[in-house]
């Protein structure tokens, strides 16, 4: 388990379908040692705070091994490091074999699984399709999100140790399931309300749709 690449950027104003949007979903590459704080890494910004970012949110992780699948999807696409606007793009570790809690150490860091990413409309403004969204929520190559339990440095090309696991065992792909309502398991929503990790606002989302999907049946 690795980091393939440290990606960053700041915000930018980009003109999409006639109005002009502010959006940080544009990463690039960088070299060398990248300091990791509560919030953000060195040289990276979030352009609506309102629903990115925080502490919750503060790195956002997605498997090298996903852009296989994008390739072939979208032949037509240059695809680049950073182009799902994540900050660490990983190898060997996956939606389902991290759970929520669960702690990774990189370089100096030390990083928790707080949840999956759920895309807003800068997906699509970054692939220009407005099938984007779908096709990533349903594809389940969604990517993580981190909080910062130690601040410190990380660098591409260096080891991932997962030094910490979560007792409740659910994984970001189970979390998704959830979401989604393809995984009606009562067992498995105890135990996701159940862990700390996840953000109030998922459980509460979860138990939502639990009982909407329950009325429906």
């Amino acid at each position: 388990m690795k980091i393939v690449s440290v990606n960053v950027g700041i915000p930018r104003e980009v003109l999409w379908k006639g109005i002009t949007v502010k959006t940080a979903i544009f990463k690039e590459p960088t070299q060398g040692p990248v300091m990791i704080d509560k919030l953000n890494l060195a040289g990276d910004r979030q352009a609506d705070l309102a629903v990115h970012g925080g502490e919750e949110k503060a790195v956002y992780a997605y498997p090298v091994e996903h852009y296989a699948y994008w390739r072939q999807e979208l032949p037509d696409v240059p695809f680049s490091w950073g182009m799902f606007g994540e900050n660490l793009t990983t190898e060997g570790v996956r939606e389902g074999g991290l759970c929520i809690g669960d702690s990774l150490k990189i370089g100096s860091a030390v990083l928790m699984v707080t949840q999956p990413r759920m895309p807003c409309y800068k997906l699509a403004l970054r692939f220009d399709r407005d099938d984007m969204i779908t096709r990533f929520l349903v594809s389940g190559r969604i990517g993580f999100y981190f909080s910062v339990v130690k601040a410190g440095q990380l660098n591409a090309g260096q080891e991932i140790e997962i030094v910490g696991r979560d007792p409740h065992r659910v994984t970001v792909a189970d979390i998704c399931s959830l979401y989604l309502g393809t995984t009606p398991k009562k067992d498995l929503l105890e135990r996701a309300v159940d862990t700390d990790a996840l953000p109030r606002h998922w459980k509460a989302e979860l138990l939502q749709r639990a009982r909407m999907n329950q009325e429906t049946t």
